[in-house]
């Protein structure tokens, strides 16, 4: 598997990684643990929003498909400026793992307009209008690179999810991500991606507490498709649970 023996150097690369993605090595730091903006903007430096508190549940979920030997790759749908999935990306090089891909979905122009006539749940939903969750493709792949973490093992699906998730070449997963705020969002890649997701495997959905049309997304589906499995509650705003076998 090209493990480490020495775990502890690992946890360090991982801990002063979330800490770059968080902006929190500078006094003046935009992000709050929580997740949250300290003040009235999106964090200007920041590689990613989310806050400590869903970082480490995401390390936690990766590195646990690493050491219970779960296959498949990992993927998030919807990454703003890339943090989460460069935190996943950071977890397989720490640990020499070069068998694995990193997938990140995302339009790279924002959000879609609702589709109220699929997804009525959507119905007033503004996020298509807030420019600053447009972020390019390119600034995102430079994202990664200021890391060092962009390479080949990177695969980039461009585009709207309803064009892109159904068709991924992706074969297994052992963890996903959601982050698409929407009620279209969220179903497409369930939909599109929890079939691949392995036994053992961890679903994330970011959202679930702050957008109900992506609460109602989850519990349809989860209904739907009889997942038993509890939502454990990662912060606020973020719930995971891990897949079993059936």
């Amino acid at each position: 598997m090209g493990y480490t023996d020495d775990e502890r150097l690992v946890t360090l690369y991982i801990d002063l990684l979330k800490r770059s993605l968080l902006d929190i090595i500078y006094d003046d730091h935009e992000v709050s643990v929580t997740g949250t903006p300290r003040g009235p903007h999106w964090p200007v430096r920041a590689h990613t929003m989310i806050g400590q508190k869903r970082l480490d549940n995401l390390e936690f979920c990766a590195r646990d498909t690493l050491r219970r030997e779960v296959p498949g790759d990992f993927i998030e749908t919807g990454v703003w400026r890339g943090g989460a999935a460069i935190l996943m990306r950071g977890v397989l090089q720490a640990y020499g793992i070069s068998d694995r891909n990193v997938w990140v979905a995302d339009s790279f122009a924002g959000l879609p307009a609702p589709d109220v006539i699929r997804y009525p749940e959507d119905a007033g939903d503004s996020l298509h209008t807030f420019e600053a969750l447009a972020v390019p493709l390119a600034e995102v792949q430079r994202a990664f690179d200021r890391y060092g973490l962009l390479d080949e093992r990177v695969r980039f699906l461009e585009g709207w999810f309803r064009d892109t998730l159904p068709d991924a070449p992706i074969g297994q997963l052992a963890l996903l991500r959601l982050d698409g705020d929407m009620n279209e969002s969220t179903m497409i890649a369930l939909e599109s991606l929890y079939p691949k997701l392995s036994a053992g495997g961890y679903c994330i959905v970011d959202d679930y507490g702050a957008v109900p049309s992506c609460a109602k997304a989850v519990e349809d589906y989860r209904d739907r498709n009889a997942i038993r499995e509890p939502l454990e509650t990662v912060d606020w705003t973020a719930v995971c649970w891990r897949k079993e076998a059936r």
